[in-house]
């Protein structure tokens, strides 16, 4: 039986979002793998028994040393949304100790969760999508041009963070400042993007080198403002309806999307695709490299209308690895 090792954790607001992710990927696994939730937290890396007692991770070669023999994980299953799990960083720290992981690879992690970056790459193969400004910590800058560019109201977005953290639906003037401080809050770079009047939509794509899927199309519908953190974890907040309610044409129009974005960007593993559907088609919206896995979450739905068990999932994933 191969020994994995889900990571969990991360630096950034997403934390208790990726523990629950993880707790999901370990229940869905279970008989299939030996497996270890190793959480991430600063310069923490461990591994918690079930009596609460804590094992270092020896970063030198990501080995577990228990009391009475070294664990050596055969690959690592990446469940850390945010910083270093889908920036990259990880990433890059699995291929100098050479652990196949279960995500993108460094360089499309780390473009795809800048989100200004992405888009601009995406934009040169002609995928639809609104524009967008950046704006950097400490630069100045003018409002009134801001806002004459996007209109109102508008979107007030960090460039790298997910889970809607720090993103606000600003609708007067007076209000980004505001926005932009909660923006800031969460990174050094924020991105200002026009209002897009449509139906959020998101698509789930894996593809692996015996198979793949394109998941049925799921239209959500926030009984708030718009889609945030809230809305994504709070029973109650949002309908989350898969599949959508649109004709076979559009939705497949969004399959086939999401499905080109995937290859453009060379990704790997598990990827969920955003799009807000206007007047003139699907708009991409983003990427989610590393989507959330809990009992809330958008992908484990799809895959249940899809007719794939979440462990058959994740081991697909897995087993195309070695």
């Amino acid at each position: 039986m191969k020994t994995i090792a889900i990571v969990a954790g991360g630096n950034s607001s997403e934390y208790p979002v990726s523990v629950r992710s993880a707790q999901g990927v370990a229940t869905a696994l279970v008989g299939k793998y030996e497996t270890y939730i190793i959480t991430i937290r600063g310069r923490d890396w461990f591994w918690e028994d079930p009596k609460g007692r804590v094992f270092g991770i020896d970063k030198n070669d990501f080995s577990l040393a228990l009391d009475d023999r070294r664990v050596r994980f055969d690959a690592a299953f990446i469940a850390i949304h945010g910083d270093p799990g889908e920036n990259g960083l990880l990433q890059g720290y699995f291929d100098m100790t050479g652990i196949p992981y279960s995500s993108c690879d460094a360089f499309v992690s780390a473009l795809t969760f800048n989100k200004q970056a992405c888009k601009l790459y995406l934009n040169e193969y002609g995928i639809p999508m609104t524009g967008g400004l950046l704006l950097r910590k400490d630069q100045p800058y003018d409002a009134d041009r801001i806002l004459d560019q996007t209109g109102l109201p508008c979107f007030v977005k960090p460039n790298a963070s997910g889970s809607s953290f720090g993103v606000t639906k600003v609708k007067e003037a007076g209000e980004f400042a505001a926005a932009l401080e909660s923006a800031f809050a969460e990174g050094p770079e924020v991105l200002v993007e026009s209002f897009m009047k449509g139906v959020e939509v998101a698509c789930g794509v894996v593809k692996t080198r015996q198979k793949k899927i394109i998941m049925p199309v799921t239209e959500i519908v926030p009984k708030k403002e718009f889609f945030d953190y809230e809305a994504k974890y709070s029973g109650g907040l949002s309908d989350e309806i898969t599949p959508a309610r649109m004709p076979d044409e559009l939705t497949s129009r969004i399959q086939e999307l999401s499905s080109e974005i995937y290859d453009i960007l060379g990704c790997h593993g598990i990827v969920r695709v955003d799009f807000i559907v206007t007047d003139d088609g699907p708009q991409f919206l983003e990427i989610n490299t590393i989507p959330g896995m809990t009992g809330e979450s958008i992908i484990p739905r799809q895959a249940a209308v899809y007719g794939i068990s979440q462990a058959d999932l994740y081991s697909m994933v897995i087993e195309d690895l070695f």
